[in-house]
This record gives structure tokens, sequence and C-alpha cells, in this order.
């Protein structure tokens, strides 16, 4: 199959709100499982230790998202009638959806009309019964749309106009996984030239725990303890996850920050087994094997498999012996193969749980590090790593490759019987750009320049641009940026400015901010957060929707000098761009380089940079790319994701 391009991650999780949080939770080997908060049911109401008692619960704990009562209702264009009776979890698909776009350096709107797709796992009906309990006769028009697993896809491709298939996917624990699958085949089929694939779950009433609890699913100490003796169950979590694909060939094309690439998938049933909701070992081999042909993989080529990992005493031996029976073939001794779960951090988000394992994996490629798998105190007497390469990470460590790349397995089986399989390959490494957190933010420097620094084609000042719905969003926003550059003083100021820029989307209440350095900028976005005034700042409202016409005008004869020109050369690709175009042109009549008659010697080596041998200043940056790519620098960065909507 066609590989396919991830390019931007949005994510809500236990204790974690971005990508970025939720690496430091996974790396940190922080356990997120917390008691039921008040605000959603009274636990004490429920409990009761003793598995099966009617109508209780025999778990106390979960892993819970915080304020998911807040929205902003007006940034989407939803009023606040509707909103009411609008399920949360679609609210949070909206929410996170913008942020992996913004991720991915993507405004919105710039997608309007796109054969663009949403593929959505969810399957939670809390909303829904918690509005049954009232009197029929607060039931509105808005019901319908509000708690309809459709519209959680439906809405977003109509907020965003988008043309592309808009579908929700519910096989349990494996919906969101399985949409994945399907918005790949999307991509391969030329159906989509773009897709959003998420999945959500919110735990708002007790009921599905009672359910679970019934069933003897819920582990008593609130953990899952995949792998371990002590397995006895699972703990629920809840959260939103969304990533933005793209097929590979057309993200290299247009230059997109890749993070890791789908190399392929599959999808099967269990069919008849021992019961409905057991799992079925056979089952779970064939999509395996199934999801390496389709990515031309060998088995012995995986160095890691998420795993479904529920933390069961039967399920978790049968998915291990599956494992084992697909992926040590042809496996030497010296190719390890490890395997974690993240539901002994986060819990078992159901249908998000794919998601959450599928942006763990990604951010772990990234990183090229593991993290610790919790809770692993005995393996379970079914489970025998003997005669195998198979580790358990019990410690965070870095993730070395194989042969080629590293290659990792996901897994997500439903409890219905719907299993699938994911193979993830790392990002091809001259396509992807550096993680802040290897301090590598000025990107390496193009090959085919003889220029010794790069860093002096840097701007000597920098235009940001922020823009809210409304002021309070605005200085919310610029404290982000504050927080951001605090914690990240490594970055390129050229990348922040040039994402905020270009990667956003412009909302009435606009402010723009001049600056050398990133220092300086802290110091302005501090002052307007704080209600000062400060040079070099500039906001207000935009009260004229025309966009309005600028050009350059360039003076005639008697005013042009040595080096004219040239700071524009070093810093504007477009400028630098047509200028190498005449000096190409005009080769043939002269019997010198117009760059080197526009640019001497002498007056570059009075520079801040130097060339050698008397050769043409060439660009210090490769060739312009398309309009729709970013440019390689400054090159798109993960700023914090202002998320100006989501206000109490």
């Amino acid at each position: 199959m066609e590989p396919i391009a991830i390019i931007g991650i949005g994510c809500r999780f236990p204790q974690a709100n971005d990508p970025e949080s939720f690496w430091q939770l996974l790396r940190n080997g922080v356990d997120a499982i917390t008691q039921v908060p008040i605000e959603r049911w009274d636990i004490n109401a429920f409990y009761d230790p003793k598995p099966g008692t009617p109508g209780k619960m025999n778990t106390r704990w979960g892993g819970f998202l915080e304020q998911v009562d807040c929205f902003d209702p007006s940034f989407f264009g939803i009023s606040p009638r509707e909103v009411e009776r609008m399920d949360p979890q679609q609210r949070l698909v909206l929410e996170v959806a913008w942020e992996a776009l913004e991720n991915a350096g993507i405004a919105p709107e710039k997608l309007s009309g796109s054969q663009t797709g949403v593929f959505i796992g969810i399957g939670n009906y809390d909303y829904c019964r918690l509005l049954a309990n009232e009197d029929f006769s607060q039931i509105s028009a808005y019901d319908g749309t509000g708690n309809t697993l459709s519209i959680t896809a439906n809405r977003l491709s109509y907020i965003l106009n988008l043309r592309g298939p808009s579908v929700v996917i519910e096989t349990a624990c494996s919906s969101s996984l399985v949409a994945l699958h399907y918005a790949c085949q999307s991509l391969q089929t030329g159906e989509s030239n773009l897709c959003l694939v998420g999945g959500a779950s919110l735990m708002l009433s007790p009921e599905a725990t009672i359910n679970y609890s019934q069933a003897r699913m819920m582990a008593s100490d609130g953990r899952c303890k995949t792998f371990d003796a002590s397995a006895d169950g699972y703990v629920r979590g809840e959260g939103c996850g969304v990533v933005i694909l793209k097929r590979l060939a057309d993200a290299l094309r247009d230059e997109d920050n890749i993070l890791a690439a789908i190399k392929g998938s599959a999808v099967n049933q269990d069919g008849q087994s021992n019961g409905l909701t057991a799992p079925n070992g056979p089952s779970q081999q064939a999509v395996i094997r199934q999801a390496l042909e389709n990515a031309g993989v060998e088995p012995a080529q995986i160095s890691y498999v998420e795993a479904h990992g529920t933390g069961t005493s039967l399920g978790d031996p049968i998915e291990f012996k599956s494992l084992k029976a697909v992926l040590m073939q042809g496996r030497l001794p010296l190719q390890p193969c490890w395997l974690g779960s993240v539901k002994t951090n986060i819990g078992h988000l159901e249908a998000a749980a794919g998601m959450a394992s599928l942006i763990k994996v990604v951010l772990s490629l990234q990183h090229e590090a593991i993290p610790a798998h919790l809770h692993l105190k005995q393996l379970n007497p079914y489970i025998s790593v003997e005669g195998t390469t198979f580790s358990i990470p019990t410690k965070y460590q870095p993730w070395f490759p194989g042969t080629k790349s590293r290659l990792a397995g996901i897994s997500a089986f439903g409890f219905g019987g719907t299993n699938c399989h994911v193979i993830i390959e790392e990002a091809p490494a001259n396509f992807r750009l550096p993680i802040l957190d290897s301090r590598l933010v000025d990107g390496a420097e193009n090959p085919k320049s003889k220029i010794q620094n790069p860093k002096s084609v840097e701007r000597s000042q920098h235009l940001l641009t922020l823009s809210a719905k409304c002021d309070r969003a605005l200085r919310d926003m610029a404290q982000r940026y504050v927080d951001f550059l605090a914690t990240h003083p490594e970055i390129s100021l050229a990348d922040v400015c040039f994402t905020a820029n270009t990667g956003r989307s412009h909302f009435d209440r606009r402010l723009a901010a001049v600056a050398e350095s990133t220092v300086q900028l802290s110091e302005q976005l501090q002052a307007f957060a704080s209600g000062q005034e400060i040079a070099g700042l500039v906001s207000g409202q935009v009260n004229n929707k025309k966009r309005p016409k600028i050009a350059f005008l360039f003076t005639g004869q008697g005013s042009q000098y040595i080096g004219m020109g040239r700071q524009l050369y070093q810093t504007q690709p477009l400028f630098r761009q047509t200028l190498d175009r005449c000096d190409e042109i005009l080769r043939p009549y002269l019997d010198r380089s117009l760059l080197e008659i526009l640019y001497p010697e002498r007056a570059i080596h009075n520079s801040q940079f130097t060339i050698h041998n008397s050769t043409p200043l060439p660009t210090p940056h490769s060739p312009l790319p398309t309009p729709h790519s970013p440019l390689p620098t400054p090159h798109l960065t993960k700023l914090p994701t202002p998320n100006p909507h989501y206000l109490p």
C-alpha cells in the first residue's frame, strides 16, 4: 500500500492537554489515574468492592480530563442554546481537530471546499443518558444533532466546509484505529487528499462503569496491569486524539513536517469464538500478518509493539502468544522487540484507545525513545519471554533503529471481535523537522550553500502576528507564547514568526509585534498580556474584511549603490529567487556574474558571511517550494496551541 504521512497531532488525555505534555507524561512514567471527581458522580453512592453487586461498581478510579464542561460556542459559530444539548464529545473533537491542524501548520479556513475526509471513532452515549433523565419538556430540536454519533464527524466537516467523506466508526475498543485504517484507504484511492482522523470518549455518567463491573471487566485497584500476574481487568480513561493524514508522496512534495509514516494496516473479525466478547488468538495473528503484508514489512523488522494490553488475565496471554507466533518469524537473536501499553499510564480510552496508542508511538519515534511500561512487577505465569527477543521496558530507554529504520506495530481489539493492526515507520530523516528536545532549531546548513554561517542570513527584525476572537483570548494567547518562549529559549525566532503568521487563522482581534530577539518579543508579549503599553506592539480590531493590495516600488536611475538589496537577498526567498533567475539569464551576455557585480567580494567580506573562491553568491536556502508548502527556512515549528476557544 502507498505510505501515508502523519503531519499533525492534537490530543487531550488525562493530565496532558497537548502532544508535548503527553510526551512528558510518558517520559516521566506518570500514572494519570485518579479517583472519580465529584462533578462526574458521587463515587461513594455507587462503589462496592464486591464485583457484581447490583447497581454498583467495584472501582473508584479512572483517567479523567479537566473542564470538559468548558466550551466557547461562538468560536465555531454555534449558538449557546444549541451547544447546551450537544454532546461534549462533539465539542472536544472540534477543539482537538483545530489544534491538530494548527500543529500541522494548516490554517483551517484554507481547507474550505477541499476534498478533505473526516473519520472519527466514537461510541459513548453518556450525555444522551444524562439528557434522557430530564423532564421530556426539556427536549429541543437540537437533541438529535447534539447526540447522534455520526454528527461528530459531520459537524466538523460542516464547520470547516470539507467535501470529502465524513464518517463515524464504532467498533468498541478498536474504533479509532479502524477509523485510521479506512482514512488511509480513502487517501490511497484518491477519494480524499487530506484526512482528519480521531477518536473521542468521555465518562459523564456511572452507567457504563456499572455495566463493565457487572461483566467483571474492571480492575479493583483502578490500574491496567498489562502482562502482570496480578492483572484483573482495566481502568477506564477518557480523552480525544486527532491526527492529520496525507499521502506520503504529497507530504514530501509539499515539504510538510512529517511526524511518522503509516506503512500498512489491516482489519478483520473474530467470527465465532469462545464468546462474543472473548479474544481470538488466530484472528489476532491473521490481522497482524495481513498488516505486515500490506506494509511490505518483514516480522523481524518490527522493534516495538504498542499492545492492546487491557490488563486481563485471559486477554494478555492470548495477545502475547499471537505476537510471538507472528513476530518471532525470521528474527535473529540480536533483533529485539519491545512491548508496551499506554493503558498503564492513562487507562483504557475505549473508542479513543487506538488513537492514544498511535500518538504515543509517533512521539516515541520522534524522540527515538521508548517510555516505561508501568505496573509490571511479576510477569503473568501464562506469558513466557523465554526463547524470544521480546522485552517489556520498565524504564525509559533509547529506541535504537533496526537494519534500516524504526518500525512499530499497534494493535486494537474491539470486545465485539473487530481487530485492527497498523504498521508505523519513523519519518524520512531528510523531511522531518528536529524536535525541540534535540536543541536543533535553526536547521542544518544547505549542502549546496557555500555560506559558512547560516545564521547570518537571519532577518535583523521579525514580525509576529497573533489574533483571536476576543480581547481576553488574545491576551491569553500572548501569555501562552511568553510561557512557551521561556521554556524553549533555544527556538528560532524566525520559525516562531513564520508558523504564527502562515499556519494560523487570522481573526478580528489582532496583535503585531516587531522584535529583534525572543527576549525582546517575550517582554513585549508579557506587557500586552498584563495590559501595559510598550513600543513595538500594535493591536486593534479589523473592521474591513477586504484584503489590501501591497506592492514594492523601486526608484529609477541615480540611486544605485554597492551592495544594494543585499539584505533583501539574504532574507527574502522570493527576491533571492528572482535575482538568481536574472543572473542566470544574463550569464551568456556578461563576462562576470550579475551577483558579483551587485555584491563584490570586498562588500561581501565586510558583511557577516564569506564567499569562497570568488564564486557567485549562492542562495542560502533551498529552492522556493510550492505556494502551499512552508519555506525550508524558516520552517514550521511546534508552537503552543493557544486554544483561544477553550474558555470557561
